[in-house]
C-alpha cells in the first residue's frame, strides 16, 4: 500500500477530521480526501462512515487503525534517528507547553536555546490540556502533572507555588480580606475549566468554604495569563502562579499567610525518543535555566 494514502488515513483517524488531517499533515483538505477515496478503492471496503460531526472508523476502518498507528510509530522514530544521526542538534522539534507558563517564563528565557542551538527549529504548541505523545502530538512536553504511561520518561523540574492577587485599586475599594470566609464578600476570578489537572486554579472559590459550596465566581476566563490580565484590571482576586507576577505589577498577594496549593512541574518525552540529541539538549537548557531560576528565588 501507499504510505502516503496510509498517512492521510491515519490522520484523518486520529483527529476525526478532513480539515484537522490536512493541518496535521500540511496538506489541503482536498488532497486527504483524494488519498482516502483512493485508499477505500483500493482495499474496496469504505473505511469511514461520514457524520456531519466528523469521521467515524469503520470496523475495516479500525482494524486498520491499528495496524497504521505502529507504522506511525515506527516512522517517526526512524525519522528521529535519522535526524539525531547529526554531530550537533539540529531540525525541528515540536514542544508542548501550558500556555501561561510557555508565553511568560519560558518565551522569556527561549533566546538562550536558539542561540546556543541556532540550526534546531522550535515548533511551540501552547495548551493547557497535555497532548498525546505516544500518538505523536509533541515530540516532549513540558506539564503541570506527571506522566501516568510507562512508555514515558519524566524529569521533574520544580514545584509552580501559586498566591491569592488582587490589584491596589481593587482592594483600596473593596477592602483587603482578613480571612479565608471574607472571600464571600469578593470577586472571584477563576480559571473555570472542568478537566481534572486544573481544578486547583480554582482554589479561589473553595478556600474558607469547608463543607460549604463553592462560591460563585465573578469571572470565569480558561487562561491563566488573561486572569493575571483580569486582575491587574482590577476585576477581582485571582489564584495566580508566583512566578507570574513582576516586580513592577500593581497585584498584591493577599491572605499570604495561608497554604496554598501548588503545581508539579514535569518534562515528559516518548522512552523511544531517549537518544534524541535535539530532545536532550532541550532538556538540559531547561534544567539549567530552572535551576537558575530556583537559585535566585530560594528565599522567596
Amino acid at each position: 500500500m501507499d504510505w502516503d494514502k496510509l498517512r492521510s488515513f491515519h490522520a484523518a483517524a486520529e483527529t476525526g477530521s478532513l480539515t484537522a488531517a490536512g493541518e496535521r499533515l500540511r496538506i489541503s483538505q482536498s488532497a486527504v480526501s483524494r488519498q482516502i477515496a483512493a485508499l477505500e478503492e483500493s482495499v474496496g471496503v469504505p473505511l469511514f462512515q461520514r457524520h456531519a460531526r466528523g469521521l467515524v472508523l469503520t470496523e475495516a476502518g479500525t482494524k486498520l487503525h491499528e495496524a497504521t498507528s505502529e507504522m506511525a510509530h515506527a516512522a517517526f522514530v526512524a525519522q528521529t534517528i535519522i535526524r539525531d544521526a547529526k554531530d550537533s542538534p539540529q531540525g525541528e522539534l515540536v514542544v508542548t507547553a501550558p500556555i501561561a507558563f510557555g508565553s511568560t517564563w519560558l518565551m522569556d528565557r527561549l533566546h538562550i536555546f536558539t542561540e546556543r542551538y541556532p540550526d534546531v527549529h522550535l515548533r511551540l504548541l501552547l495548551d493547557d490540556r497535555q497532548a498525546d505523545l505516544l500518538k505523536l502530538e509533541a515530540e516532549c512536553a513540558i506539564t503541570l502533572w506527571a506522566a501516568n504511561k510507562a512508555d514515558l520518561i519524566q524529569r521533574y523540574l520544580m514545584p509552580v507555588k501559586t498566591s491569592l492577587y488582587a490589584s491596589r485599586a481593587y482592594l483600596e475599594r473593596h477592602g483587603a480580606p482578613e480571612a479565608p470566609s471574607d472571600l464571600d464578600h469578593h470577586r472571584v476570578i477563576v480559571y473555570g475549566e472542568e478537566h481534572q489537572h486544573m481544578q486547583e486554579a480554582n482554589w479561589a472559590q473553595r478556600v474558607g468554604r469547608d463543607d460549604q459550596p463553592p462560591r460563585r465566581p465573578s469571572m470565569t476566563i480558561n487562561n491563566v495569563l488573561a486572569m493575571v490580565r483580569a486582575a491587574e484590571a482590577g476585576l477581582g482576586v485571582a489564584d495566580l502562579p508566583d512566578y507570574m507576577i513582576s516586580a513592577d505589577t500593581n497585584l498584591v498577594k493577599i491572605l499570604p499567610d495561608i497554604s496554598m496549593p501548588s503545581f508539579e512541574l514535569y518534562f515528559i518525552y516518548p522512552r523511544d525518543m531517549r537518544r534524541s540529541t535535539r530532545i536532550a539538549a532541550f532538556r538540559n537548557f531547561l534544567t539549567e535555566e530552572i535551576n537558575r531560576f530556583k537559585s535566585a528565588h530560594k528565599d522567596g
